[in-house]
């Protein structure tokens, strides 16, 4: 959640930030429920000061008889003041941290002010869209064809938006899994990231390969700021637990409530978990072949620094995505989103979308969020740096969604013949073919 002092010293400016997101919050409200939490506190300190100084006098009278009356009957007034104020406190506290939570993270200074994904920014398209001497075909016909796809079977067994995935697509995924692990955990390969995205000051420490689990609490997927929209999400019946959106959702509060040393930062993980959402509100060409599934997999990169280092870390990220988007060859656009499509917990989001050939279009591969120390405040992950403690700074971002990257290398590698080249990148992770 977002600092309060920061509301206290900037109310319009998060009044005006928040509206931009699309999240209209009652700051007004909020500081006059902040104002009589505060006060509260003082009264209630002061009340059970009064307490303990009330039974200092009568516990030794007790000791040697009876205590004076009026002793006893100003702590029995003072016992059924204090009930009533800590309950009205909790009460307070309580409305007070939920509308706290409305509040969303500021936008960066460099996010452009939207109000739909329309007014995102495309920053520049890298790459040469690949040209064909025939019609190009989707994914979901040419995997079919290889019976690499089998949605019909896997709908008796789970019902729709579920696949069973067979063959070389499987083995498809795993390269693209063992490959992109490698690139992560080889300090060199980071080294070189850095220096070409001209990125100064950057750690290259590897990152730490994480299967994690795959359900969280529901006090967890909350203080991620994740857990929204719940209508999107599957929870386990009659408990507190979730199936996970996205690795970053299991992997962002591994930390909850430790403080690192300085020098142990940053903290870095490549993620590999199935991943579950409903998909509500997406029919037609968004249910063809493996987009918009139920279940999907996903690597995923989660980061936490110290503040001072949280936006080089987000750009170091964007540029780990470019990185490997351009060794496997595909064209691509790098796109700023804008205050509405950030999300909530983000202070600032760019994605990376992949030419589509058999769809004409451009598809969303990659998404990087920096969350400054948004997600740490409710999580309680701190830094302690020469005595100072402070949160944790957290970015997230795709390593790779493995489905639709698979679906842009389908497509972008298709022949006439119905065949798949190999990305050479890959080639080596595939036994050395050259074809699917």
């Amino acid at each position: 959640m977002i600092d309060i002092q920061f509301v206290r010293d900037n109310p319009q400016l998060v009044h005006e930030k928040a509206a931009q997101k699309g999240y209209p919050v009652d700051i007004n409200k909020l500081l006059q429920l902040d104002s009589e939490r505060r006060a509260l506190l003082v009264e209630v300190e002061t009340l059970r000061a009064q307490k303990n100084d009330n039974a200092a006098i009568r516990q030794p009278a007790e000791a040697n008889g009876k205590p004076d009356q009026a002793v006893i009957d100003e702590g029995r007034q003072i016992k059924i003041t204090l009930l009533e104020r800590e309950t009205y406190l909790g009460s307070i506290e309580t409305q007070f941290t939920e509308l706290l939570k409305l509040v969303p993270n500021m936008p960066h200074d460099d996010v452009p002010v939207g109000t739909s994904e329309e007014d995102n920014q495309v920053v520049y398209e890298w790459g040469n869209k690949p040209t064909f001497d025939f019609e190009p075909k989707n994914h979901a016909e040419l995997a079919q064809a290889r019976l690499w796809l089998d949605k019909e079977r896997a709908a008796k067994v789970s019902g729709s938006r579920f696949a069973y995935l067979k063959g070389d697509i499987v083995k498809l995924q795993f390269a693209l899994i063992t490959w992109i692990s490698d690139v992560l955990t080889n300090q060199q390969t980071l080294q070189a990231i850095i220096s070409e995205a001209e990125l100064d000051g950057v750690s290259d420490k590897p990152f730490t390969p994480v299967l994690p689990p795959l359900l969280l609490k529901t006090e967890i997927y909350d203080g991620m700021d994740r857990l929204e929209p719940r209508e999107d999400r599957y929870k386990i019946e009659g408990e507190e637990l979730w199936l996970q959106g996205s690795a970053e959702h299991v992997l962002g509060p591994m930390h909850q409530g430790e403080t690192f040393e300085r020098v142990d930062l940053p903290i870095r993980y490549l993620g590999f978990a199935t991943s579950f959402r409903k998909e509500a509100g997406t029919y037609g060409k968004d249910m063809e072949g493996i987009i918009r599934m139920h279940q999907f997999d996903k690597l995923e990169l989660e980061s936490f620094t110290h503040e001072d280092d949280g936006l080089k870390e987000h750009f170091f990220l964007i540029a780990i995505q470019e990185h490997l988007l351009r060794q496997l060859e595909l064209p691509y656009r790098k796109v700023q989103k804008c205050t509405y499509d950030i999300g909530k917990p983000n202070a600032r989001g760019v994605d990376m979308d992949v030419w589509l050939p058999g769809q004409a279009k451009y598809r969303e591969t990659h998404t990087a969020d920096y969350m400054t120390d948004y997600q740490a405040r409710r999580l309680k992950i701190r830094v302690k740096h020469q005595d100072q403690l402070s949160f944790v700074h957290t970015n997230d971002a795709t390593g790779l969604a493995l489905g639709r990257g698979m679906v842009a290398i389908i497509e972008n590698y298709q022949t006439e013949e119905g065949y798949i080249k190999v990305p050479k990148v890959l080639q080596s992770y595939l036994g050395g073919k050259e074809l699917l």
